[in-house]
């Protein structure tokens, strides 16, 4: 048997287990085998680098393809990267900026440009693994090498697996915080581009393309705006309840309420048809996003007619707040601007109210007993499509007791209950009942008291 040279470590003994003390003379050999790799290495960078690179590209269709990252891009983040962890590796004096900035700066531009942090984390250890394979070149063919330690060899491996994981936990902590800030600088944009368009500076089509973009819905499409409420008991908004639904929104605080913007699939509408006409039955996603902002937020919301252009969303928030205006404040009720037309007109004119009411139904407010009994008749005989027999149906009494209080109706009034004039004033006046400031009638819906929010214009139910 040859004999060792003197000072070797005993080829035969076991190796030392990890995390057991080392002899003085095995960490001097480790040390300088360290530095000598580091420096053997370095002194061939741009070598090392090329290899990395095209290993990253070869096992990487986002690296490959250039897009967003150049091969030019990732070489000199490539190279600045195996620089400091050479440095570090070897204990050499580190370049500018130390051994965590190349890390660093990877995470923040690879977020940046929006490559997934999987991708960045698996060409780390692609590269890492190149490093290991050039270092494993050297070891094999360095002078003397018979006469050291297996063992030392396999510290190095472990040492240069434990850099790259130091690397990637940086430069993934980097990404995290590059992220964050941009989502937080995404989202101011979008709040603002979002008020933009609430504020009617759409019209310039540099905004409205901005803003569409930054929401990432077309320009033309179909919208409705909703003002919701903010009660304490409801979720911050109903996104995620509409998200549910299938339905796209956008929503930001404004002025004490939520604001918000959502988009809805486009009506099924047999070729050669135009589109439905104002005031046509509500579409099923119409009939959604009504009962999901009932049913499933609690908040109380005014809905906008239909819009085609986000240009547009200005007009449309002015509709929506007069619809939010003339609802019953924390009921619950969702509405659509074209369903509560002549309440919108109502609530926004009390003193007109007031007047339709006295005109049209003075004298049956003043019949003390008979008040009640003949303003549910008569609001149930219109709501039937001044059938007796349905109304008499829908309040449990005989068909000539309804009769009988729409006459006296009449009688009080001076019309006739033939004349369509006087259907329309007791309809109206029966609507104005809430807005007049007088006492409400059984079954009419009830006074709304929801002020208009912090810099709300006054109620304008002619507003273009």
């Amino acid at each position: 048997m040859t004999p060792s040279p003197p000072g070797a470590p005993d080829p035969s003994a076991p190796p030392t287990p990890p995390g057991a003390p080392r002899h003085p003379e095995a960490d001097a050999g480790y040390g300088a085998l360290r530095r000598s790799l580091a420096e053997a290495l370095l002194a061939d960078i741009d070598h090392l680098t090329d290899r990395a690179v095209a290993d990253i590209r070869a096992h990487s269709g986002t690296y490959a393809s250039g897009d967003p990252v150049t091969r030019e891009d990732l070489w000199t983040i490539c190279r600045d990267n195996l620089l400091r962890a050479l440095e570090d590796f070897g204990g050499l004096a580190p370049s500018d900026g130390g051994f965590e900035l190349a890390a660093r700066e990877t995470g923040r531009r690879r977020a940046e440009q929006g490559v997934p942090l999987d991708t960045v984390l698996r060409a780390y250890r692609r590269g890492g693994r190149v490093l290991w394979q050039v270092m494993a070149e050297h070891l094999r063919t360095r002078a003397g090498r018979e006469a050291d330690s297996r063992d030392l060899e396999l510290d190095v491996a472990g040492a240069v697996w434990e850099t790259i994981d130091r690397y990637s936990v940086v430069m993934a902590d980097a990404y995290r915080v590059a992220q964050l800030e941009l989502q937080n600088r995404q989202d101011t944009r979008r709040a603002a581009l979002f008020e933009a368009l609430l504020d009617g500076r759409a019209d310039d089509p540099a905004v409205a393309a901005a803003a569409a973009a930054a929401l990432g819905v077309p320009a033309q499409d179909r919208y409705v705006v909703v003002v919701a409420t903010q009660d304490p008991a409801a979720p911050p908004h109903p996104a995620p309840v509409l998200e549910a639904q299938g339905l796209w929104s956008f929503w930001h605080p404004r002025a004490g309420r939520y604001a918000g913007i959502v988009r809805l699939p486009r009506r099924d509408t047999p070729a050669g048809r135009a589109s439905p006409p104002p005031g046509a039955r509500p579409d099923p996603a119409l009939r959604r996003l009504l009962a999901a902002l009932r049913d499933r937020t609690g908040a109380t919301a005014g809905v906008s007619p239909e819009f085609e252009r986000l240009s547009h969303a200005g007009r449309a928030l002015r509709l929506a707040e007069q619809t939010l205006r003339a609802l019953p404040a924390h009921s619950g009720e969702a509405a659509v601007f074209d369903d509560w037309l002549t309440e919108i007109l109502l609530s926004g004119h009390p003193d007109i109210a007031e007047r339709i009411v006295t005109v049209h139904l003075g004298p049956v407010l003043v019949t003390g007993g008979e008040r009640n009994a003949l303003l549910t008749t008569l609001r149930a005989w219109l709501d039937h499509g001044c059938s007796a027999s349905r109304a008499a149906e829908s309040l449990y009494c005989h068909r000539n007791t309804v009769l009988n209080r729409i006459g006296r109706v009449a009688e009080l009034t001076g019309r006739s209950s033939e004349s369509g004039e006087a259907r329309l004033g007791w309809a109206l006046a029966l609507r104005a009942l809430p807005y007049a400031g007088l006492p409400d009638a059984p079954g009419s819906r009830p006074v709304p008291v929801e002020p208009p929010g912090p810099g709300d214009a006054e109620p304008d139910a002619y507003a273009t």
